[in-house]
């Protein structure tokens, strides 16, 4: 039986240059802005050993029970937020004044992903000013929040579940093998399958520890799990990903189960854009310049789905999608003349003013990938997708997937 406990070493030397900093100003979180329940969540692992759900420096959460998770770390968050803050600051993404409505987060009520959040967010900010963070709660890992009711996206999801059933027990080999782990671990069978013993072999095999071993007593056979054991495993989730593919059903749950959060996504992006238009009066506060959606693999893998990226691999620890906001430069009447007078046409074919969008997956550009824009013209000087495109997939074209043209009539149209 698994029954991990692994040590939050706050002595031993930070494995990062912001983890002390980071633990020092998690104290003062008490000046931020936090959506109930959140406020009462620890914002980071502070116990002499880490309870369940929590992270530790290098990213394992315990679990006391048959398996343990390995999560998103605080140092893996940190470098991420920091890569990103690198990434933007020469294009002055965040004024130096910015406000409450501009830059926010929001988590589930998980410690998990409200600790990855906060380290990621300490790393992206240059300046991490409590009074002016502000923290929303989504109690959904969908992050549908007042759109969650939808009967059809369940269906879709019983669905696929009975698919990987079915899977899983034609696997004979797959089977030997949990037979053989139950033995040596000495737990019933059924147990260790439902466990997901792959968190936590993954998890081991990450950070360069040796897999499980108990001692041979009444309970087991004893000895250790071992990397064959780990292979079989891993090669049903990969057939499992190709088999899900091949039926469809997934991305059929993907879209509806991520239509509101895509929804909420292009609204906020049209939003900006209209408020960037020349001779626009800019909006008290300012429109929102960068947020952080905190969630699960979950929450990543139907998004994924969604947008079309399905040969995308499972979201691996501390996973990321960005999604981007771009502009294409007004030409003034002298640039225009010196065009003109060259005989020289715009390499991009963009309007002044245009707006795209661009998608990265782990830092890799994937914008082109997506379902609303593999069929684009890729623009020689720009490798941007109009904004458009999006706002057409999230708002009509994504619903011919599930054969509706709305989220309402998807939701609630009769099977059969």
């Amino acid at each position: 039986m698994f029954d991990p406990i692994l040590f939050f070493p706050f002595l031993r030397q930070p494995s990062h240059p912001l983890l002390n900093p980071f633990i020092n100003h998690m104290d003062q979180g008490t000046r931020g802005h936090w959506e109930s329940p959140l406020g009462s969540i620890s914002r980071l692992p502070n116990h002499s050993v880490c309870e369940m759900g929590e992270l530790t420096q290098t990213g394992i959460d315990t679990r006391q029970s048959l398996s343990f998770l390995c999560l998103t770390g605080v140092v893996q968050h940190l470098r991420n937020g920091q890569l990103l803050h690198h990434a933007y600051k020469h294009h002055s993404l965040l004024p130096s004044d910015w406000s409450p409505r501009q830059v926010w987060m929001e988590s589930t009520g998980k410690s998990r992903t409200l600790q990855s959040g906060m380290a990621f967010l300490y790393g992206f900010l240059p300046d991490f000013d409590w009074t002016k963070v502000t923290v929303r709660h989504q109690w959904s890992t969908l992050f549908c929040g007042s759109a969650c009711e939808c009967p059809a996206r369940n269906r879709y999801l019983e669905e696929e579940q009975r698919r990987q059933y079915r899977l899983r027990v034609a696997d004979s080999n797959l089977e030997r093998t949990y037979v053989e782990m139950a033995r040596t671990l000495g737990v019933l069978t059924r147990q260790l399958r439902a466990a997901n013993p792959m968190d936590s072999l993954l998890c081991h095999l990450c950070h360069s520890l040796s897999f499980p071993c108990v001692p041979s007593g009444d309970s087991g056979a004893g000895g250790c799990l071992t990397m064959a054991q780990f292979a079989v495993i891993r090669q049903q989730q990969l057939d499992d990903e190709v088999d899900r593919r091949r039926v469809g059903v997934y991305r059929k749950y993907a879209i509806l189960a991520m239509y509101p959060y895509l929804n909420r996504t292009a609204n906020k992006m049209e939003r900006v854009a209209k408020a960037t238009e020349a001779g626009r009066q800019p909006r008290l506060n300012g429109e929102e310049v960068f947020t952080l959606s905190s969630g699960h693999d979950v929450t990543m893998a139907p998004l994924l789905s969604a947008l079309g990226l399905e040969e995308a691999k499972f979201p691996r620890f501390a996973a990321r999608i960005v999604f981007e906001m771009w502009k294409s430069p007004h030409t003034t009447q002298s640039q225009a003349k010196n065009r003109a007078g060259k005989g020289e046409r715009s390499k991009s074919n963009s309007k002044d003013g245009e707006v795209f969008i661009r998608v990265l997956y782990n830092g890799e550009d994937v914008t082109f990938h997506t379902a609303f824009c593999h069929s684009n013209e890729r623009h020689i000087s720009q490798p941007l997708c109009p904004l458009k495109n999006f706002l057409t997939f999230v708002r009509k074209d994504m619903f011919a997937i599930v054969n509706a043209t709305s989220y309402k009539e998807a939701c609630y149209k009769q099977s059969g």
